[in-house]
């Protein structure tokens, strides 16, 4: 229970079905004196409403002490992410390794039957086994963000609220006089508050090359101003790069070895193919052999169509119909069929379409 609506609404329905519910709040970051954001989750505010809607739902309520794994399995790899230039998706990671890693093996061996939780997605059970689907509410369907779960955690794995639209779940949690009933949804990053998510980075690895400043280069690498450390920058991004030209200029890479931030025209984004690593499959068996597919780059583009091709130790290759625009390493790729989840993976470089000379550059603002 996150301290939400949609957490707190999963319990209730469980409890109403009559299930013997137990409530589990998993503590992952200390804010200190730093006031959390009202679009965070897991701060000690939320606590206190996951707490406060356990009693009003009659059931018992636990806070797990999970600091030092989500330090280990999501900061740090958040931060090295970063380092390595790519922009991460941390929400991945704490879905696959704290709420149905660590938390799935804890309530097994405690003897439950199931782990539930408040996420917009769906279970159906197959002839070969569960399959992972996309919720019912297209707007709020979080299939994405679980790709890193395997079909043993998709047995073991309940989501209540995936049939339900938002709005029928906010008036069922009024029907039932949840203090929790209008708040607002967490979207923010939880451990980063207030700030950029770079400022973070920093604040853990400011000494680290990449966090200093360097040259930003066009794609035939000349020399066109500065940048202020590469963690600071992603793939597409157009605003603060302190250059002016003839045409708009974007970053198209970013070389964390060499710290610079390469730029160039709206059309070097433009991409066909990408390499994938820490491919997952959670509603297929591993395939051998290449086969078509939708593809999703990020949480709210559409599926589309492309060609998967497996290759050895979790690494693939995924090439487009169309070109798509910007893709951002260490971002997800998930794979659907109609709206199953089939898998997931990383995105770890992708290839451009062409390689123009990026616009003339008429004015360089210095750090």
């Amino acid at each position: 229970m996150s301290g939400g609506v949609d957490s707190a609404v999963a319990a209730a329905l469980l409890a109403r079905e009559g299930h013997e519910v137990v409530g589990a709040t998993l503590k992952l970051w200390c804010y200190g004196g730093e006031k959390a954001s009202a679009r965070s989750c897991c701060s000690l505010k939320d606590i206190e409403d996951a707490r406060n809607t356990a009693s009003r739902i009659g059931i018992k309520h636990y806070v797990l002490d999970e600091e030092a794994d989500f330090d280990r399995d999501v900061i740090d790899p958040f931060v090295n992410s970063y380092l390595d230039g790519e922009t991460p998706n941390p929400c991945v990671r704490c879905n696959t390794h704290l709420k149905f890693g660590g938390l799935l093996n804890r309530a097994k061996k405690m003897g439950f039957d199931a782990v539930a939780t408040g996420h917009y997605a769906q279970i159906s059970q197959e002839a070969d086994g569960p399959v992972l689907r996309r919720g019912k509410d297209a707007g709020k369907d979080q299939s994405y963000v679980l790709w890193g779960l395997t079909r043993a955690d998709l047995s073991f794995a309940r989501f209540p609220v995936g049939s339900y639209s938002k709005d029928e779940i906010r008036t069922i949690a009024e029907e039932i006089d949840l203090n929790v009933a209008q708040k607002i949804d967490s979207q923010d990053i939880c451990f980063v508050q207030g700030g950029a998510y770079s400022d973070f980075v920093k604040q853990r690895a400011g000494d680290a090359p990449q966090a200093q400043p360097g040259n930003i280069v066009d794609l035939d690498g000349v020399v066109l101003g500065r940048h202020r450390g590469v963690i600071h920058y992603t793939v597409g991004q157009r605003r603060g790069l302190g250059l002016a030209g003839d045409a708009p200029i974007y970053v198209v890479a970013i070389d964390a070895e060499q710290n610079e931030v390469i730029v160039g025209p709206e059309s070097a984004l433009l991409e066909t193919d990408m390499v994938l690593r820490e491919v997952n499959w959670v509603s297929m068996a591993p395939p051998a052999s290449p086969f078509s597919t939708h593809t999703k780059i990020r949480y709210r583009a559409p599926g589309m169509p492309s060609l998967f091709t497996p290759k050895e130790n979790g690494w693939a290759h995924v090439k487009f119909e169309e070109p798509q625009r910007a893709i951002s390493p260490g971002q997800s790729a998930v794979f659907y069929r109609d709206d199953v989840v089939l898998g997931g993976a990383v995105i770890h470089s992708g290839a451009p379409v062409v390689s123009e000379a990026s616009p003339v550059v008429t004015h360089t603002e210095t750090l």
